[in-house]
C-alpha cells in the first residue's frame, strides 16, 4: 500500500465520521409535525377558524341593542330682521349665538321575523365549516407528507438493488480477471464484465441523486428552513387491515363532505333570513337629549330642552319591486345547488372508495407473488454466480439471472409503494390518517 493511499484512507476515517453526525435522522411523526407547524395554508385556515369564531355572536347578528352617544357645540353670527304685528320692525347684523346639543340613544329590535335567529345560526354553522376544513386541510398535509416521505423510502430502496446488482457485478469481474489470468476468458467477457459494473455505479449515482432532490422536496413540504442533510431509515409497513364495507361508513367524516352538509344549512338559514324581510319589524328606541341655545339678540334669547324619550318604531313592507320574493327564490335555488353538489360529491367520493380500495387489495395480494419472486431471482443469482464460477455457466446467463433480480426487486418495491399510496388515500378519505 503506498503513502497516497494511507492518506487517503486516514483521510476518510476521519471525515465520516464527522458527516454522520452532521446529518439528522428524519422520523414521519416529526416531519409531519414539522409541516403542519411550518405550512402556512394550514396558518390562513387557523384565521378563518378565527374570524368565524369571533363573528359568531348575537352581536353580529342583530340581536343587541345598538347605544350611540352624541354631542355638538355650534356658534353662529347671524343678520336678523323680524317683523311683528304690534311692535317696530328689528334689524340686526353680527348677532351671535351658541346652540349645545348632547344625547343618548339605544334601540333595540324586537321582532324582525326571526331573522337575528337565522342569521345567528348561519354563523354558527360557518364556524363549524371553517373548523372542518381547517381539519381537511390538515389531513391534506399529512397526505402529503407521507406520500413525499414513503416515495423517499422507495427511491433509498432502489439504491440498495442497485447496490446489490453492483456487488455481482464486481465478483462477477474478479471472476472473470482470475480467469483471464489462468487463460480461461477473452478480452469479449472482460469488457463486458467492466462494462456491467461501470454502468450500475453510473446507475447507483444518478439513483443517489434523485434520493437528495426528493429529500429536498420533502423540506419543501414541510417548510423547513434547514437544509442540512436528513436520513430516513424507515420502510414501508403496510396496513392490510382496511375493509371496504367500513371504509363506506366511515366516509360521513370526509371534510369535503362535511363541508357540503354545512354548505346546505349555511343556505337554509339565508332562505329564512331572505323570508324574514317579508314581514313588519318592531324596534324599541329610547333616548336622554339635552338641547340648550343662547342667542345675543333677536325674539328667542335662550331655550334649553332637556329630558328622556322612549317609543316603538313599526315597520311594514308593502312594496318593493318584488326584491324580497326574489330573494327568496334565489336562496332556495342555492339550496337546491348545494344539495345536487353534495350528491354529487358522495358519488364521486364512492367511486374513488371503490377503485382505490380495488388497487389496495389487488396490490396486496401481487405483493405476496413478487415477494416469492424475488426470493427465487436472488437464489438464482446466487447459483448462477457459483456455476459461472466453476464454469457451467456464461457471463449472459449471469446477466439475465441479474436483470431479473433487477426486476422481480423493483416490481417489489413499487407494489408496496403502490399499496401504501393507497392506504394513505383511502385513510385520507375518510379522515382517519394518524401517525
Amino acid at each position: 500500500m503506498n503513502l497516497q493511499m494511507k492518506r487517503l484512507i486516514l483521510c476518510l476515517v476521519l471525515f465520516i465520521p464527522g458527516l454522520i453526525q452532521a446529518q439528522t435522522v428524519l422520523t414521519l411523526r416529526n416531519a409531519i409535525d414539522t409541516a403542519l407547524m411550518n405550512n402556512l395554508d394550514i396558518q390562513i385556515a387557523k384565521n378563518y377558524v378565527q374570524i368565524a369564531r369571533v363573528s359568531n355572536t348575537y352581536g353580529m347578528a342583530g340581536g343587541l341593542p345598538y347605544i350611540n352617544a352624541s354631542a355638538g357645540d355650534n356658534f353662529s353670527s347671524d343678520n336678523i330682521f323680524q317683523k311683528y304685528s304690534a311692535s317696530p320692525e328689528s334689524n340686526q347684523s353680527g348677532v351671535l349665538g351658541n346652540s349645545v346639543n348632547a344625547g343618548v340613544s339605544a334601540n333595540l329590535v324586537l321582532f324582525n321575523g326571526f331573522k337575528v335567529m337565522a342569521t345567528k345560526k348561519r354563523l354558527s354553522y360557518l364556524q363549524t365549516q371553517s373548523e372542518i376544513e381547517l381539519n381537511g386541510q390538515v389531513q391534506d398535509i399529512i397526505a402529503s407528507v407521507m406520500l413525499k416521505y414513503y416515495d423517499i423510502i422507495r427511491q433509498q430502496s432502489y439504491i440498495n438493488i442497485i447496490q446489490s446488482s453492483l456487488d455481482v457485478s464486481n465478483k462477477k469481474l474478479d471472476i472473470v480477471n482470475e480467469k483471464n489470468n489462468v487463460g480461461m476468458a477473452n478480452g469479449t467477457q472482460i469488457m463486458q464484465a467492466q462494462t456491467d459494473v461501470n454502468t450500475a455505479q453510473q446507475n447507483l449515482t444518478v439513483q443517489q441523486l434523485i434520493v437528495e432532490q426528493e429529500k429536498n422536496d420533502l423540506l419543501t413540504l414541510m417548510n423547513s428552513h434547514s437544509r442540512s442533510p436528513i436520513i430516513l431509515a424507515d420502510s414501508i409497513q403496510i396496513d392490510n387491515t382496511l375493509v371496504l364495507d367500513s371504509i363506506f361508513s366511515c366516509l360521513k367524516r370526509n371534510p369535503q363532505l362535511l363541508s357540503a352538509e354545512q354548505q346546505i344549512r349555511i343556505d337554509q338559514q339565508l332562505v329564512k333570513e331572505a323570508n324574514a324581510q317579508r314581514y313588519p319589524s318592531l324596534k324599541l328606541n329610547a333616548a336622554y337629549n339635552f338641547a340648550r341655545a343662547d342667542n345675543s339678540s333677536g325674539s328667542l334669547l335662550l331655550n334649553q330642552v332637556y329630558g328622556p324619550t322612549a317609543g316603538l318604531t313599526l315597520q311594514v313592507p308593502i312594496f318593493n319591486g318584488n326584491t324580497y320574493h326574489i330573494q327568496k327564490i334565489v336562496a332556495g335555488l342555492n339550496v337546491s345547488n348545494a344539495k345536487l353538489g353534495k350528491e354529487n360529491l358522495y358519488n364521486s367520493l364512492t367511486t374513488n372508495a371503490v377503485n382505490k380500495y380495488l388497487a389496495y387489495t389487488n396490490t396486496l395480494k401481487q405483493i405476496e407473488s413478487q415477494q416469492q419472486n424475488f426470493e427465487l431471482a436472488k437464489k438464482l443469482v446466487d447459483l448462477t454466480l457459483q456455476n459461472f464460477q466453476s464454469g457451467q455457466a456464461t457471463i449472459l446467463d449471469l446477466k439475465a439471472a441479474q436483470e431479473s433480480y433487477e426486476n422481480a426487486a423493483y416490481q417489489l418495491v413499487n407494489f408496496k409503494y403502490a399499496a401504501k399510496t393507497a392506504e394513505i388515500e383511502l385513510k385520507q378519505m375518510i379522515s382517519q390518517l394518524s401517525y
